[in-house]
């Protein structure tokens, strides 16, 4: 098992490439887990990204890091900013690792390094958003010591 090293800032470059995949995945997150198309999706998630990061990478309270491993080669994204509605606390608003180097415990070190960062931003807490059709997140939330705050459910109807 491989454990990140470190998390270093996201350069532009790195930035320009990010954005684009990132959209792309959480839009696909929200049409699975809302039922909405994915075109739909899309639009939501280019929206939600642009409120989040006016600013891009320079926007006010946020951290757009790459997650590095042992070797100190870039394998994942961490995202944090303030939290949205608790003052005083921080979100993790992204958490991925590539592909290939899931299982490595990569994962679990970049929250451990998110906990350090929103230490050092002075926040109280870190809260984060699980979708229900990741079970493998929610296993490492849960053994990181993250409670349930709130729970949608849907059930559907044949």
């Amino acid at each position: 098992m491989t454990d990140a090293a470190a998390v270093r800032p996201m350069t532009p470059e790195e930035y320009d490439d990010w954005i684009v995949d990132e959209i792309a995945a959480y839009a696909g997150d929200l049409a699975q887990a809302s039922g909405s198309t994915l075109e739909e999706a899309h639009l939501r998630a280019e929206q939600q990204t642009k409120d989040l990061l006016p600013d891009g990478p320079a926007s006010d309270g946020v951290h757009l890091l790459r997650v590095l491993d042992g070797a100190g080669e870039p394998v994942g994204v961490l995202w944090l900013g303030r939290h949205p509605q608790r003052r005083g606390a921080g979100w993790v608003y992204e958490v991925r690792s590539e592909e290939a180097r899931r299982g490595e415990g990569l994962g679990r070190a970049a929250m451990l390094a998110a906990e350090q960062v929103a230490r050092e931003a002075g926040w109280s807490a870190l809260g984060l958003n699980v979708f229900g059709h990741n079970p493998r997140a929610r296993g490492l939330y849960d053994s990181l010591g993250y409670e349930v705050a709130a729970t949608t459910m849907a059930k559907p109807l044949d």
